[in-house]
Parts: structure tokens; C-alpha cells; sequence
């Protein structure tokens, strides 16, 4: 069970929560929202790394979880090689054939300190590190950030391998709403410290559109649950709920929102 039940954490200017989410087993969720929103903060909560000021948090036991950060939690001057050699002991399930195998794979070249790792190398060695040791959670706080075009995509695919088996299960947490787009299953978006939506992509993606209007504006009513409504020389455009779709004005039009959409609309509030 990998489960937040009423999980706050108070900061400076910023309180998380409370948040309840659950990540269901198996599949891949992508966890979104603004810089700011609480991502990075929810993550730490559930790895351990902060100690929340109330709720609970349900995780599988760490040597099953593998995690992959903006930068790499190994210290700067170790050479790859030596990562492998200081993990091992602590996962029962570390094979260094695969670590092995998987730095080849990935060009990451053993005699490299890792403070001289590209960001992209970077990257792929904390997931094969998580391969090696076998991991059957695989959290990534903002992995795709920075990276070229030809690496996201690369990470896209090892992420597919890593689901290849069933009982594995990917958190991903990315304010680059496109990469959730191609891999996510389910899509959890925060907003102000504050879980706004949780369900299956095609679900969340089905209860918003994406309007565009032109002279006559939204009735009084409509406007209280729009998000993000902006105004211009040529009419307006907000997100609406979906069930809002036949109210429009009929000089409107309603689209499909992209993730991008939701997130920013949203972020902008009503």
C-alpha cells in the first residue's frame, strides 16, 4: 500500500495538505502541478526524507523503493563504479550484473566521478541503481527537467521496461506535463499544497474543456468554477468543468484540454 492519509507539513510561507492520495499499485501515476505546488515536498513525505506535522503514510519498505532526484544523492567525488560497490550491501536483491549491463546500456562510462555526469547521466544511474536492486517502487521528483528532447524520450522507454513487470509501480512526479502525457496512467495534480484531482488520465482529461468564447461572456453562475479565465481583443477563454459544455454561449467553443492546460488553468485559480 503506498498511501498519504491526511498528511500536512507547515513551512515558511508555504503549508502542505492535508493530503490524502493513494498510488495504485501496478500502474504509473504522474503526480503534477506548478514549481511551488508541493511535489517535491509530498515525495519527501512519503520517502521519509520529512517528517510530516500530522496523518500517515502507508510505504513499502525501502529497500523496494528506488528513487531518482533532480541530482543524485551519492556523494560527488565517488567514481560510478564505486556507487554500485557502496549500495549493494544495503539491498538483499542487488544484482551487480544488472547494474552492470544497465550502465553499458545507458554509456555511462564506470570511471566517471559523478559530480563530472551529465544531468542525463545522471539520471540514468540512479535507475540503474533501482533495477539493480531490484526496486518495486520507482519514484522520480522532476527527472525529464533540464534534459533534452532525445533523453526525455529515452527515459520514457526505460520507464516502460521497468513496467514491464506488473508489480511494479512508477511515481512521477513532473512539472513537464507532456512526458505524464505519453507514460501516465493515472494523474494526480497539485495545486498550493492542496491534491485538486486524482483519477485515470483519460478520466481527469474527460471532466474539463478547454473554451474559447467570443463577444457575449459566461453567465455569472459559470464563471465562479472556471479556471483561469483570461480576457482579449478578440473574446476569452477559461477551463471549465465539463458538465458546464452545453451552457456555453453558442459564439463559444469547447476543445479538449492538454495537461498543460489543466495544470496552469488551474494553478491560476478562479
Amino acid at each position: 500500500m503506498i498511501e498519504l492519509r491526511g498528511v500536512t507539513k507547515h513551512r515558511p510561507g508555504f503549508t502542505l495538505g492535508p493530503v490524502d492520495l493513494t498510488i495504485k499499485p501496478g500502474f504509473v501515476t504522474g503526480f503534477v502541478g506548478a514549481n511551488g505546488a508541493g511535489k517535491t515536498t509530498t515525495l519527501k513525505v512519503l520517502l521519509g526524507m520529512v517528517t510530516p506535522d500530522a496523518g500517515e503514510v502507508s510505504r513499502p519498505a525501502m529497500t523496494d523503493i528506488g528513487v531518482v532526484l533532480d541530482v543524485p544523492p551519492y556523494e560527488p567525488e565517488w567514481h560510478v563504479s564505486t556507487v554500485g560497490k557502496v549500495l549493494a550491501p544495503f539491498y538483499p536483491r542487488w544484482s551487480d550484473a544488472t547494474f552492470q549491463e544497465l550502465l553499458g546500456r545507458f554509456d555511462v562510462p564506470l570511471n566517471r566521478k559523478v559530480r563530472t555526469l551529465s544531468r542525463g547521466m545522471a539520471m540514468k544511474l540512479q535507475i540503474a541503481a533501482a533495477f539493480a536492486h531490484d526496486a518495486r517502487l520507482l519514484v522520480l521528483d522532476e527527472p525529464t527537467s533540464g534534459l533534452d528532447p532525445l533523453s526525455r524520450d529515452e527515459l520514457v522507454g526505460i520507464i516502460g521496461d521497468f513496467m514491464m513487470d506488473e508489480h511494479r509501480t512508477v511515481l512521477f512526479s513532473s512539472h513537464i506535463t507532456s512526458d505524464i502525457e505519453r507514460i501516465a496512467d493515472y494523474v494526480a495534480v497539485i495545486d498550493k499544497g492542496q491534491i485538486i484531482a486524482h483519477s485515470e488520465r483519460s478520466d481527469l482529461m474527460d471532466s474539463y474543456v478547454l473554451v474559447r468564447g467570443g463577444s457575449t461572456p459566461l453567465e455569472t453562475d459559470i464563471v465562479s468554477s472556471a479556471y483561469g479565465i483570461r480576457s482579449h481583443t478578440s473574446g476569452w477563454d477559461a477551463l471549465l468543468p465539463a458538465r458546464y459544455a452545453s451552457q456555453i454561449p453558442a459564439d463559444a467553443v469547447a476543445e479538449p484540454p492538454s495537461l498543460d492546460d489543466l495544470v496552469v488553468r488551474i494553478a491560476k485559480g478562479h
